[in-house]
């Protein structure tokens, strides 16, 4: 060993061995202030494997059980019972209010249907809020991927001002808000979360356009995560 090495350890020694190569941790460790969401699945509808998709159809591969997701403690599920209004005030199937009633079931009549082309859904929080995530339950009673879904934030109703988009994977710009880049998804009883980054709003809108099995939109339920007022 070199004298200039020897030294080198000594003074390791001397300082607590600052030198010593550390045994990875880990690196997705919460914050302490930040709990693990308590978000509660429904039962998986289907066990078959996703069929061939449609030409021109991309997605992220499926996954198993997501890893629990970490926010500010006391977040909370702000969109449970709040109203609901959407681009179509008439469903075909179901009432506005069960997207936000708890039922995330893949069962008959736990479902909103909406008609064809873009549609969207939007949850009024009834205040102003940092949001943490927001989760969408589509129909997921079998393999099935919706198109043109986009995720947006926003204090105006209207949404024509001081919206934050979360999510966007409409490829063809379908529903007028710009060209999403995301992948599309396979539907699952887990539901897609999307990371919200603590944006803050009182509205959340929801868009789609038709799905992979029929030209129609379907809700199940949506969960918008954050701190309560």
């Amino acid at each position: 060993m070199s004298r200039f090495l020897l030294m080198l350890s000594v003074a390791a020694l001397l300082l607590g061995n600052p030198l010593r190569t550390r045994a990875a941790g880990p690196t997705t460790a919460p914050a302490g202030d930040q709990e693990a969401l308590p978000i509660v699945l429904p039962k998986p509808a289907y066990t078959e494997t996703p069929k061939n998709l449609p030409l021109g159809v991309k997605v992220e591969k499926p996954h198993g059980k997501r890893e629990p997701f970490f926010a500010p403690k006391g977040s909370v599920n702000l969109s449970l019972k709040k109203p609901v209004t959407s681009s179509e005030s008439d469903p075909v199937i179901g009432s506005l209010d069960m997207i936000t009633d708890g039922n995330k079931d893949a069962t008959e009549g736990s479902y909103v249907e909406l008609g064809r082309g873009v549609q969207w859904v939007q949850i009024d929080l009834g205040a102003v809020h940092p949001i943490s995530a927001v989760i969408i339950w589509h129909y997921h009673g079998q393999a099935r991927v919706y198109h043109s879904v986009i995720v947006q934030i926003s204090n105006d109703k209207d949404f024509k001002t001081g919206v934050t988009t979360i999510f966007n994977n409409d490829d063809e710009n379908a529903a007028g808000q710009g060209a999403g880049k995301e992948l599309g998804y396979w539907e699952s009883n887990e539901g897609k979360l999307f990371d919200a980054k603590g944006a803050k709003g009182q509205f959340v809108r929801l868009y789609s356009n038709g799905n992979t099995s029929d030209d129609q939109s379907h809700y199940t339920e949506v969960e918008v995560w954050g701190l309560p007022k």
